[in-house]
C-alpha cells in the first residue's frame, strides 16, 4: 500500500466520517482515496472544497457536530491553513490534519519530499500555543499514527498533525491491517458544567453541537461560558496557559519512541524518513558504537528522553532541512549536537551518516 493511502485507511479505521480538502501534490492520493471510500460508508461525508483555507474551516465546523474529521495538505496549503489552525486551538476542536511536506519555501519542489514543516506546525498561527505532531517513517506508521492522531485529538480537544513528507507518502510496503483499532472519545461534559470548565487534567468535556447544550464557540479570548472577555488581561493569561499546560504537562505520556543501543557514544535522533537510513547504518552496525533515538511525536518535544543516553557524546540529527529540530535538542542538553540537515529532496546516504560518526569522533 502506498503511504497516502494508509493515511485514509487509517483515518478510516479510526472511524473518520469527514473529510474535507483541496488537491495538492504530494498529498493529493490521501483525498482521492478517501473520496472513493467515503460515499460508501454509511453516515459518512466527503466534500472538495474551493481552497486550504476553507477546508480546515470545513472540518472545524464538522468537528462540532460530533464528527471525526480531518484534511491533508502539504507545503503552500498548509500555510493558508494557519489562520484557522489557531481558531481551533482557541476553540478547543478536536481534528486531524495530514501534511505531506514536500520542498519549500513557497512552492519550491512540488514532488519532492521535505521536512521544512516542523516549526511551522509547533509556532505557524499567532499567539502562544501547543500542538501534537506525529512524524511516520514507514508506510505500516502511517495507517498506525493517523488512527492514533484521532485519538489524541479526542483526549486533549486540539488539532492533532500528521507530519509525513513526499518519501513515505508515495513509498509502497506491505502493512497490516488489525481488524479494529482503539477509538478514544472525548469526555463528556459535565451535566452541570460550563463549556470550557476545565477538568482536574485542563481539559473541558465535549458537547457536540445538537445534544441540548448551550455553546457559544469563538476564536476571542472568552470566559467558561465561552462568551468572548477579550481585554480581561487575567482571563487571557489564564485561558492561554491552560491550551498549553494541557498538552506540555502531559508531553512524556504523549510521547512515542523508539531507542536503540542506548550506551552507545553516538545518538542520532531522527523522524520521518530519514529513520530508514539510521536504522541502516546502526541495526546493520556499519559504523561501531552508535545508537538512535526515533521519535514518531515530535511535538510536544519530550525533551527527558535526552537524558536516557548516559555514554552519549554527541548526537547527530540527520534532517531534511537546514536543521530544525536539531536547534531543539541544543537546548536540553550539554554535549554536541551535530545537525546533518539536507535539502532538495533526497535522502540522506548511509555513507553521509557514517562520515559524520567519524567526524564526530574526531572531534570529540
Amino acid at each position: 500500500m502506498q503511504g497516502n493511502i494508509a493515511c485514509a485507511e487509517g483515518a478510516l479505521a479510526a472511524g473518520c466520517n469527514f473529510f474535507a480538502g483541496y488537491p495538492i501534490t504530494p498529498s493529493t492520493e490521501v483525498a482521492e482515496h478517501m473520496a472513493s471510500r467515503m460515499p460508501k460508508m454509511k453516515g459518512s461525508c466527503y466534500i472538495q472544497m474551493e481552497d486550504e483555507i476553507a477546508s480546515m474551516a470545513a472540518i472545524i465546523g464538522a468537528a462540532w457536530t460530533g464528527a471525526r474529521s480531518m484534511t491533508a495538505t502539504s507545503g503552500p496549503g498548509f500555510s493558508l491553513m494557519m489562520e484557522n489552525i489557531g481558531y481551533a486551538v482557541m476553540t478547543e476542536t478536536p481534528c486531524v490534519l495530514v501534511n505531506i511536506q514536500r520542498g519549500g519555501p513557497s512552492t519550491g519542489q512540488p514532488t519532492m519530499g521535505a521536512q521544512g514543516d516542523m516549526m511551522q506546525v509547533r509556532f505557524g498561527s499567532h499567539g502562544d500555543y501547543s500542538t501534537i505532531a506525529l512524524c511516520p517513517s514507514c508506510v505500516q506508521e502511517c495507517f498506525d499514527l493517523t488512527a492514533k492522531a484521532f485519538n489524541l485529538a479526542d483526549r486533549f480537544r486540539t488539532p492533532v498533525f500528521l507530519m509525513g513528507d513526499e518519501v513515505i507518502g508515495h513509498m509502497r510496503e506491505k502493512i497490516e491491517i488489525p481488524d479494529s483499532v482503539e477509538i478514544i472519545r472525548p469526555k463528556p461534559m459535565p451535566e452541570n458544567s460550563l463549556p470550557f470548565t476545565p477538568g482536574t487534567d485542563g481539559i473541558p468535556g465535549f458537547a457536540a453541537f445538537g445534544t441540548g447544550r448551550h455553546i457559544p464557540v469563538t476564536g476571542l479570548t472568552h470566559d467558561e461560558r465561552g462568551y468572548p472577555d477579550t481585554t480581561n488581561s487575567v482571563r487571557h493569561d489564564s485561558l492561554v496557559r491552560r491550551l498549553v499546560s494541557k498538552i506540555e504537562d502531559a508531553r512524556h505520556k504523549i510521547a512515542d519512541y523508539t531507542i536503540v543501543n542506548e550506551d552507545a557514544e553516538y545518538i542520532f535522533v531522527c523522524y520521518g524518513a530519514p529513520v530508514r537510513t539510521v536504522r541502516e547504518v546502526v541495526e546493520r552496525k556499519k559504523v561501531p558504537n552508535t545508537g538512535y533515538l526515533q521519535l514518531r511525536i515530535v511535538w510536544p518535544f519530550p525533551e527527558d528522553l535526552l537524558s536516557r543516553f548516559p555514554h552519549v557524546k554527541a548526537f547527530i540529527v540527520p534532517e531534511m532541512n537546514l536543521g530544525m529540530i536539531s536547534r531543539e535538542i541544543g537546548r536540553h542538553v550539554h554535549v554536541p549536537v551535530i545537525p546533518l540537515g539536507k535539502i532538495g529532496g533526497e535522502l540522506h546516504t548511509p555513507e553521509e551518516l557514517i562520515d559524520a560518526v567519524r567526524i564526530a569522533g574526531g572531534s570529540s
